[in-house]
């Protein structure tokens, strides 16, 4: 487990994928709370990232804390920037905009024809960084943070992330390619803005990119 910064109000870290971002058995929590050698820390999901997905996340390190970063995050003034693989090659810059309906039951994110129970808008902005064949490398700017939401508009554009299997055939084996780049946000005590960032594993199918300034 690594872990990028900590104080008393926050822990950054980097979340490994197919560990639950939420605190149960096995959680990122449990898992940090493991790492310092205190079960009894205080390290608080405000934010999550899908099961599959690892990257860069912050847990807050009291109610306080909790409190403020869920507070930046509802007002939209945190900050979140995913990377991605796609299969396809994607326009060099885009916005996508979409109704998405999520089925609890099913446990999925479908897009939606028109307003109703459960549909939500889902807003993200993406600039294509690298290619190789017919697949792209693409950096993301979430505008909402909806369950599944850019899996699910991908995906709904016939341009699936690599290693995709609940919204797509898959075409390789390799782990879900997506992954938490960067975020931002305010200090929930100091007032200050930081800003966290870490390059996803050197693996496939991240090393078709070999240009790390792409990054």
């Amino acid at each position: 487990m690594e872990i990028l910064y900590r104080d008393e109000a926050i822990l950054v870290c980097l979340k490994p994928p197919r560990v639950l971002s939420t605190d149960e058995p096995g959680g990122l929590p449990e898992l940090l709370r493991q790492e310092l050698g205190d079960e009894k820390a205080d390290v608080r999901t405000v934010h999550r990232l899908d099961r599959v997905v690892g990257g860069v996340m912050v847990l807050a390190g009291s109610a306080q804390s909790a409190s403020e970063l869920s507070r930046q995050i509802r007002e939209g003034e945190f900050h979140k920037e995913y990377l991605a693989v796609v299969n396809g090659v994607t326009e060099p810059e885009g916005e996508l905009r979409d109704l998405l309906r999520r089925d609890r039951a099913r446990k999925m994110t479908f897009v939606a024809d028109a307003p109703g129970k459960d549909v939500q808008e889902a807003r993200l902005r993406y600039v294509t960084i690298g290619r190789s064949g017919d697949r792209s490398l693409v950096r993301i700017e979430l505008e909402t943070g909806r369950t599944h939401q850019i899996r699910v508009q991908f995906a709904s554009r016939g341009l699936p992330l690599l290693g995709e299997r609940k919204y797509a055939e898959p075409a390789d084996s390799c782990e879900l390619a997506l992954w938490s780049h960067r975020i931002g946000f305010t200090h929930p005590q100091s007032g200050e803005r930081l800003d966290f960032c870490a390059l996803p594993p050197a693996q496939y199918p991240w090393t078709l990119f070999r240009n790390p300034d792409a990054f």
